[in-house]
């Protein structure tokens, strides 16, 4: 009879204390610890071992042959460039996003693409019945791809059913949605508790192992954008995708934040139809739609989103504020980036932002995370203040530090090989980069200081109220 142990588990961190408190010491958040239940004892996890000693294990050097890991292409270019080049065999991933924001169909048609070149793929769902994948199928145009259905969510009875399939019926690819509805009869709590999403995804992710299946988990997220339960489950698989994206746009972004087996911080742009998602074939193109000749406070940032050089359009509002502390939001940057701006800004080059609300957006719903865009957000901020519109024709680049001098990025060569290939035929970048991207475009401007990027705005207001 296997013993019982009573212990109380953040349902936010996974963190485990003795008895019950309203906030987690660990995580911060409130309201988040639950009792559970484990079983220890016979039959409680892994079967152990009964030798008392371990056997030996052979040692190679690092020199030898070595091959690429298998791999299994799915069809959907954007998928497959976020994965590193397709599914590796025997490899477990994870996938994350907000309800309603497209994980399922991604998966469906991905399943569909695979089933058509011969794979066995078996979609397992927790939280629809058949009827109801048959009926997202359906409105996908892929009722008739031979994908294997099944609604069930005990653990014990999906790894039973895949390990009946042998040779050529073997499933190459298993899609499990979602890990929050899974439960393992290994552990006593409800389904989406801590204890039973860390059993459930350990059980699969060995027979993943085991098997040379690939395995594909769908998990949800919590109100802060992470994925929900234990950060061990993110460990435990090979890569690690998050679905964005706003609902209010159609626009939907893969990004890779983990891949042992292909390159981190990788995105792929979809569009969301009637039809499903839709691959955008160019990214940049998209982000700039509708941008305004005259309106003050937008800049156009050249970035890099993995190996992919992506423009994106900066937009700034700065207007004066009735209040004694002005506002400052921001909307796909980072806050304290924006506040580290406007205090060199005020500090290094004069520009008062005190009496001011600032709002910051990246146009499109796409989130940025590269300093790079600086120079970009600095030049919209000025442009709004001033009310000078920046030329349309024109990216921008740099880091700036807190000297108020604008330090060189990576891959400018690139960057402005993609704004030559868009039309543009001007840039404003670092001092530092003018070597790599002097032959790129018409009209290539070099900053040493930031205080320069304000003079030329300045010096651009004055010649219009002089016109």
């Amino acid at each position: 009879m296997a013993k019982r142990s009573l212990s109380f588990v953040c349902q936010s961190c996974g963190a485990t204390t003795l008895k019950w408190a309203g906030r987690c010491e660990s995580c911060g958040e409130w309201n988040t610890i639950q009792e559970e239940q484990e079983a220890s004892g016979i039959g409680a996890g892994p079967k152990t071992a009964s030798r008392s000693k371990g056997r030996v294990v052979p040692l190679v050097g690092l020199s030898g042959e070595t091959k690429d890991a298998p791999r299994i292409i799915t069809g959907v270019a954007e998928l497959d460039r976020v994965t590193g080049g397709g599914f590796v065999k025997g490899s477990a991933l994870l996938v994350g996003g907000d309800p309603g924001i497209g994980k399922s169909t991604l998966l469906t048609q991905a399943s569909a693409h695979l089933a058509y070149q011969g794979h066995n793929i078996v979609y397992i769902s927790g939280e629809e019945a058949v009827d109801q994948v048959r009926l997202r199928a359906e409105r996908l145009g892929l009722r008739d791809a031979p994908v294997q259905l099944a609604a069930e969510t005990s653990v014990e009875d999906i790894l039973a059913t895949l390990e009946a399939k042998k040779g050529d019926e073997r499933a190459h690819l298993v899609i499990l949605d979602s890990i929050q509805t899974l439960w393992t009869e290994m552990a006593d709590s409800p389904p989406g508790t801590v204890t039973q999403v860390r059993a459930s995804a350990q059980a699969l992710v060995r027979f993943a192992k085991k098997t040379g299946t690939t395995v594909v988990l769908v998990g949800h997220v919590t109100k802060d954008g992470q994925i929900a339960g234990p950060r061990v489950v993110e460990h435990m698989v090979d890569a690690v995708l998050y679905f964005e994206g706003d609902n209010a746009h159609q626009y939907r972004i893969l990004r890779a934040v983990k891949n042992r087996f292909g390159p981190t911080d990788e995105i792929g742009v979809f569009e969301m139809s009637d039809m499903g998602l839709r691959e955008v074939k160019n990214p940049s193109a998209m982000f700039l739609s509708e941008r305004s000749a005259t309106a003050p406070g937008s800049a156009v940032f050249a970035g890099i989103e993995g190996t992919r050089p992506l423009l994106v359009e900066m937009q700034a509002l700065v207007a004066p504020s009735p209040l004694g502390t002005p506002r400052r939001a921001v909307i796909g940057w980072d806050s304290a980036r924006l506040s580290m701006i406007l205090a060199v800004l005020e500090a290094r080059c004069g520009v008062k932002f005190a009496q001011h609300d600032v709002y910051l957006n990246v146009a499109g719903g796409l989130r940025i995370n590269e300093p790079g865009a600086d120079l970009a957000v600095a030049a919209a901020l000025i442009s709004s203040l001033s009310g000078v519109a920046l030329p349309l024709e024109c990216v921008y680049f740099g880091e700036i530090s807190l000297s108020g001098a604008v330090r060189p990025v990576a891959q400018a060569a690139s960057r402005l090989k993609e704004a030559q290939k868009l039309g543009f035929g001007q840039a404003v970048i670092a001092d530092g980069n003018m070597k790599e991207g002097s032959n790129a475009l018409g009209q290539v401007k070099g900053l040493e200081e930031l205080g320069d990027l304000v003079a030329n705005i300045v010096a651009s207001a004055q010649k219009m109220e002089n016109a």
